[in-house]
């Protein structure tokens, strides 16, 4: 190894110039990663960082600076292979690009997808050069990374011609012909000669290369200032530091884009504050060109020059100004002075119809495009396919937005689909939150195991002997929802010999075929979940685990990781726990109607049950009998966790996730609101329990590095809405812990409507934070707590198949429990520091989920109504219930189909909505009056009409289409009374539940016996109480942001998430 200097010229805090001195150590073993390679030392590094370059393509391709950071977008083309990045080029885009576009490098680069590599030229002895006296930054690179290019040829024997392409003329002149072999091009000839009928790479190139010129001659043109500019970071630094200005991502109201962001303040500046809200953006000068996501620092305006929140229902696209009488209380008010990290990324956008093209002016060459998201502001690109793209969705990206100009500057990267298409508007959902859906590599497909009819799957003989195998000694099923194929969880329930009981929770064993760091696991790491829409998935893991060797299928094999309780026979207590792998065999695979029918006696159900088929009578009654009495103990046991931790203050909040039924051709037959069950409860009452003693254990063994999920307390602000609600009924909501949130909503109950507890509980959902993955190295213990479920630790175990979480988790538990036993266990333990980084991708990878499976809904919903005459099909006609009053209309709920909306009781006009009685709607002359909990419409004849909070009104359902962005739902009033239906009723009575009464009856007498016994027993049983204290009630934070998610038009909605 060599010693040598590195000069760096950085700069310090007061924004002077710093020349720095490091010690720089070369070697010469830094492994090339090429299979062409034929020396033993190189080849045995490359074997240990695994991507090697293939060696089946026709050349070598080496970038340079400028081309990695110009056209990276077009050195993703899966198409071009054998692409190596130096280490000076990657550099350069750090330094130079933004850590945004360094991790669209980095993720390029791991992914096995794409053939290239990383080649650390500046730490190699033959490869490094260093910068000569006078020379610039630029040349320096450039010939760093030609020297490497001509190493990396000689390195492989010639066998391999390299091509460097360059932007730099003079360095095209000066190496073009120094070196046989070494090829050195501009980018351009080289997409020209190598690939010709690549036409999207081509016309990608075009396209950048045109707004780039554009971005020249405009800032050559352009003097005068459209926006003030940035701070510089220095300058920012230190005001964030002094409490000056504050930091936080900038988050725009999707309902007011032109006028309304809110700035949620995190960093080190907003530690010290006073501030209780999140800071108003107002008006797009105010906002300085940045755009929604970004993370921003914004100086406070003067008191005096605060404004409010709009309180008034609105239109989307038109509306620019709010009238002074529909803003809430002055709140405090900023403006952004600077950016910290732009998180651009790819848009949807649609471009002018010919109308608008003729209206935006001379040059027709820079269009005007529109995006998908009402957030984002219209983007000018330059391209000559204005007109043949009319009809579609295109992706673009945006380059730079310059204080001289009132909009960013993109261009166009690729066509999606037609405007209204349906794979086209999918599509476009994915896009729009950086879902790749693209299919499994054939190296990843190489890495699992070979299962067909022909040749099934079977279980290792030498795997066996290191598993519990429970397949003979316990009775072993799954629950889930009709046609599910990823069963990822089964249970059990057997009496021991002693008496007592033993609960078990079984989830398929998914680390067992995907190895750490495998090319599957980098994919799984990447997509960090199965992401759910409306009509179909796309899995985390390939389909020959998710659905076949990881599904806990009935009558196979199947390997496992469980968690084993000893309960108590009498109290149910917890007398010892086991994690163990294991090799089970489910008994049967239930859907969740099936079950609760056994559980409710109703023999019926029992032909729906294919594993009693074909046996006699009496067999198929001794299964039967022994089916019923394992569903009837887990249920007896869930309700007994459940009283528990009902008493320690646990929420239980309810949720409402809308089915949409395909018919055979795949066309919408109806939208189902899924009925609650009791036996949800059961089965998600044991995977909290599972998921609450793993947390347990993988944190004491692992205390600094173990992945737990927080639910932060909610901020006291966000309950006002629900507050002044509940006082329209009377009731008193007491926010103050968890516990009194949750007796408050128990006894807010209106007998006569049980819709109206069923809403407060959606809005106390709404006011609740996110719940988040986290190490728990990165904060203090007392902020471990999930606040909904009222556990101090808690972690997702569960469903390893499609989350990425739960396959970290695994790797965690099996580290502790095997320590000791097995010579691999630092390979499972991430860093606290990667851990963090991890984190923080699957929660936000989890965010865009959710985002996409609420919008595939909300585009099935249009659908299904676009397809239907709102005038005459009485599927367009439904009960609606008032949550919500603004200035100039309401805010409803649909029971029926789970959907939220505004209804408007003022229109463009300037009419109000007048309904005599219970007869139609009209729209009349006259004003409109809101007060706190109603809202009153005046006719110029002095008719009048009030809807108050939680009245029940009729609805016709439509669907407002828009050209450039998605459908909408739009609610219409045409009577002011409720609309009677069998299924309304119906509806109405599944909201009322037995599980209450059943909790209720339980708590009861669990109490009774607690009066019973000594002291000694009691500390005992408020021990356990303290650990099992969770919700009641099936998974709450899922039934907490289904309901949210769902929801189509709540104008809060996104400040708050």
């Amino acid at each position: 190894m060599l010693r040598t200097e590195k000069v760096l010229q950085l700069r310090g805090q007061q924004g002077r110039a710093v020349r720095v001195v490091r010690e720089h150590y070369l070697r010469p073993d830094v492994p090339c990663r090429s299979a062409l390679c034929r020396s033993a030392q190189c080849r045995a590094a490359c074997a240990r960082d695994g991507k090697l370059l293939s060696d089946d393509v026709t050349h070598y391709v080496v970038p340079d600076c400028k081309v990695v950071q110009e056209y990276l977008e077009i050195l993703e083309f899966p198409e071009l292979k054998g692409i190596i990045f130096m280490q000076t080029a990657c550099q350069a885009v750090q330094h130079q690009k933004g850590r945004r576009q360094y991790n669209k490098l980095r993720n390029l680069l791991k992914d096995p997808r794409h053939d290239c590599t990383v080649f650390a030229n500046e730490f190699h002895q033959h490869c490094y050069l260093p910068r000569e006296k006078g020379e610039s930054m630029e040349k320096w690179q450039t010939r760093n990374i030609y020297n490497a290019a001509a190493w990396y040829h000689n390195h492989c024997l010639g066998q391999m011609p390299v091509v460097m392409v360059t932007e730099d003329e003079d360095a095209i002149r000066q190496y073009g012909n120094e070196t046989e072999g070494v090829f050195v091009i501009s980018f351009k000839n080289y997409l020209d000669n190598f690939w010709p009928d690549l036409k999207a790479a081509h016309e990608l190139f075009d396209s950048i290369v045109q707004a780039r010129r554009e971005r020249e001659s405009e800032s050559q043109e352009n003097h005068g200032k459209e926006y003030p500019e940035h701070l510089p970071v220095e300058v920012l630094e230190a005001g964030i530091k002094s409490g000056r200005y504050l930091q936080g991502a900038l988050n725009v109201n999707k309902h007011r884009a032109q006028l309304e962001a809110f700035v949620r303040l995190q960093g080190v500046g907003s530690k010290d504050t006073e501030l209780q809200s999140d800071i108003l953006i107002y008006g797009t000068k105010a906002r300085n060109r940045a755009i929604h996501g970004d993370v921003v620092v914004v100086e406070l305006l003067p008191v005096h020059e605060w404004k409010g929140r709009t309180v008034a229902l609105c239109e989307n696209e038109t509306e620019d100004k709010a009238p002074a009488d529909t803003t809430g209380d002055p709140m405090p008010t900023g403006k952004v002075v600077g950016i910290i990290q732009k998180n651009w990324r790819d848009y949807v956008v649609t471009f002018p119809s010919k109308e608008e093209s003729q209206s935006q002016g001379r040059n027709a060459q820079k269009v005007l495009v529109t995006p998908w998201d009402y957030r984002i502001p219209k983007i000018r690109i330059s391209t000559q396919q204005a007109e043949a793209l009319q009809e579609f969705r295109v992706v673009v990206r945006i380059d730079s937005w310059e204080s001289t100009s009132l909009y960013p500057n993109g261009h166009f990267v690729r066509v999606l689909g037609r405007i209204g298409d349906l794979e086209g508007e999918i599509a476009a959902i994915l896009v729009e939150n950086s879902i790749c859906a693209a299919p499994f590599s054939e190296i990843q497909m190489s890495e699992m195991p070979v299962s067909s009819p022909k040749n099934p799957w079977k279980v290792s003989p030498e795997e066996v002997k290191k598993r519990l195998d429970l397949r003979d000694t316990h009775l072993i099923f799954s629950i889930d929802p009709k046609g599910c194929e990823d069963v990822d969880d089964a249970l059990s329930v057997r009496t021991l010999p002693n008496g007592n009981l033993e609960l078990g929770v079984h989830i398929a064993d998914v680390t067992h075929f995907v190895a750490a760091n495998s090319y599957t696991d980098v994919e799984a790491r990447a997509r960090a979940t199965t992401y759910y829409l409306a009509d179909r998935r796309y899995d985390m893991l390939p389909s020959v685990l998710s659905a076949d060797l990881c599904s806990l299928l009935s009558g196979v094999d199947r390997y496992a990781v469980s968690v084993l309780w000893e309960l108590e026979k009498e109290s149910l207590e917890t007398l010892r726990v086991q994690y163990s792998r294991t090799l089970i065999r489910s008994a049967y695979k239930l859907e969740y109607e099936t079950a609760q029918g056994l559980l409710d006696g109703d023999t019926s159900v029992v032909g729906d049950i294919l594993e009693l088929k074909g046996l006699d009578e009496g067999a198929r009654q001794k299964k039967l009998a022994e089916l019923v009495w394992a569903i009837s103990k887990l249920t007896d046991i869930a309700r007994h966790v459940r009283a528990k931790r009902d008493r320690c203050g646990a929420l239980e909040l309810e949720g409402i996730e809308i089915r949409v039924q395909l018919d055979d051709k795949r066309n919408i037959h109806d939208l189902i609101p899924k009925q609650p069950l009791e036996v949800h409860e059961t089965v998600a009452e044991c995977m909290i329990l599972a998921n609450h003693w793993v947390a347990k254990r993988i944190s004491e063994d692992f205390p600094h590095q173990a992945l737990l999920r927080q639910h932060p307390p909610p901020r006291q602000e966000f309950f006002t809405e629900l507050r002044e609600c509940a006082s329209a009924k009377g009731f008193s909501i007491d926010t103050r812990s968890n516990k009194a949130l949750a007796e408050s909503l128990d006894r807010a109950n209106d007998p006569s409507d049980p819709i109206v507890n069923k809403l407060l509980r959606s809005m106390a959902t709404h006011a609740m934070s996110n719940a988040l993955y986290f190490s728990t190295g990165s904060c203090p213990e007392e902020q471990f707590h999930h606040y909904g479920l009222a556990l101090e630790k808690y972690t997702h175990f569960t469903s390893p198949i499609r989350r990425y979480a739960d396959i970290i988790v695994h790797r965690l538990l099996m580290a502790a429990t095997l320590r000791g036993t097995t010579g691999d266990v630092k390979d499972n333990i991430i860093s606290n520091k990667d851990l963090e980084e991890l984190c923080r991708h699957i929660n936000n990878r989890n965010r865009a989920a959710q985002r996409a499976q609420k919008q595939s809904t909300e585009l099935f919903q249009c659908m299904y109504f676009r397809d239907r005459s709102a005038e005459s099909d009485e599927r367009c006609v439904a009960d609606g219930v008032i949550y919500s009053i603004r200035t100039n209309g309401v805010l409803v709920f649909v029971p029926r189909y789970g959907i939220k909306g505004a209804a408007y009781m003022k229109n463009k006009e300037g009419l109000v909505i007048s309904c005599q009685g219970a007869g139609s709607c009209q729209w009349k002359p006259g004003s409109l009056h809101r007060s706190q909990h109603k809202i009153t419409s005046t006719t110029a004849t002095g008719d009048s009409m009030t809807l108050s909070l939680f009245d029940h009104i009729t609805v016709r359902i439509l669907v407002q289409s828009s050209r450039c962005h998605a459908e909408t739902i739009k609610l219409e009033i045409i009577r002011n009374a409720p609309h009677h239906t069998a299924d309304t009723e119906a509806a109405h009575r599944s909201l009322h539940v037995v599980k209450s009464e059943l909790v209720k009856e339980v708590s009861q007498s669990a109490e009774e016996a607690q009066r019973a016994q000594d002291r000694a027993r009691l500390e005992v049983m408020d021990e356990e109480s303290r650990e099992f204290c969770q919700t009641k009630g099936p998974s709450l934070y899922q039934l907490l942001e289904e309901i949210r998610e769902l929801a189509l038009l709540d104008v809060t909605e996104d400040i708050r998430t």
